[in-house]
This record gives C-alpha cells, sequence and structure tokens, in this order.
C-alpha cells in the first residue's frame, strides 16, 4: 500500500479483525459503538476511521449512514484494498437507498480501473444494481462471467452463455 499517510499499528489491524469477526456476537448499537471506539485510535485524516464507520453501519442495516461515511473515507485518500472495498460498499449502499444509478456509474468504473481479489465482489453488487435498474439480463450475464472460472468444468460455455444474454 502506497498509502501518504500513517498506517494503523498491526495491534489495531489485529483488534479490528477480532472486532468483525465477533459481530454477530452484539447487538447492531453496540456493534457500531465498538468500531467507533476502535476507529477513534486511527490517526485523524485517513480515511480508514470513516471507512471502518461506514462499514459498521453498512452491516448493521444502516445504508443511510453509510453513504456519508465512505464518501469521506475516499476524499480523505483510502488507499489499497480499503479503497477498492469503500467504492464496491458505497455502490451498494447507494443502491439499497434509491440511487443505483449512481452506484452502477462508481462499480463501471471500479471495473475498468483494474482487477484484484474483489473483482467478483464487484461483478455481484453490479448485478444486484442493474437488477434495481430493470436489467435482468446484464445482471444475470454478470454473474455467470463471475462463476465461470470458479467451475470446475463449463466455463468456456458459461462464458458463452454470458454473452448470448446481452447480444
Amino acid at each position: 500500500m502506497n498509502a501518504t499517510y500513517p498506517l494503523p499499528s498491526a495491534e489495531w489491524e489485529k483488534r479490528n479483525d477480532e472486532l468483525w469477526a465477533a459481530i454477530d456476537e452484539y447487538e447492531p448499537e453496540v456493534f457500531v459503538a465498538l468500531v467507533d471506539e476502535h476507529a477513534a485510535k486511527v490517526p485523524k485524516g485517513t480515511g480508514i476511521a470513516a471507512f471502518e464507520r461506514a462499514c459498521s453501519f453498512d452491516s448493521t442495516g444502516h445504508s443511510d449512514k453509510a453513504v456519508p461515511l465512505y464518501r469521506e473515507a475516499l476524499e480523505n485518500g483510502l488507499t489499497g484494498i480499503r479503497r477498492r472495498r469503500a467504492v464496491i460498499q458505497l455502490a451498494s449502499s447507494l443502491r439499497n437507498v434509491g440511487h443505483p444509478e449512481e452506484s452502477l456509474r462508481l462499480l463501471t468504473a471500479e471495473m475498468e480501473a483494474g482487477s484484484d481479489e474483489l473483482d467478483d465482489a464487484l461483478r455481484c453488487v453490479m448485478a444486484l444494481t442493474l437488477t434495481a435498474l430493470g436489467r435482468e439480463r446484464e445482471a444475470v450475464s454478470i454473474l455467470l462471467i463471475a462463476m465461470a472460472d470458479h467451475l470446475p468444468r463449463y466455463q468456456r460455455s458459461m462464458k458463452n452463455y454470458a454473452r448470448l444474454l446481452v447480444e
């Protein structure tokens, strides 16, 4: 990661991972408070605190509260895998709060920006967004493409079927 700001310590990251692994052990408002308290320990202006807070709201059913925090995180220069996650999760939250067009614009730009281990997650959110826009055939096509490489056989066939859905 080529961040221009101080990154959280390994201990902070470990505790963060522990919090997220235990999300189902807490009531939503307790979990949000724990993440908020933990995020407050990150250096200001990094985008990481806003991102983690956004994730906590998103994961507890409050996409409306997550959207401005994802935007803040991205505006503050969030980098690396957290940046990509923030874009995908912002797009998902935008779809949830009734802005699928903006969601699709973000996802399309992110897909064109590069490829990594989050490509399939991006495609899943894009499929949901396309469905919200009434473009179900495109959504199924994108999901088939995402799944094809994970299949033990029929990869070529599935990719061809995906292409045919949108021709």
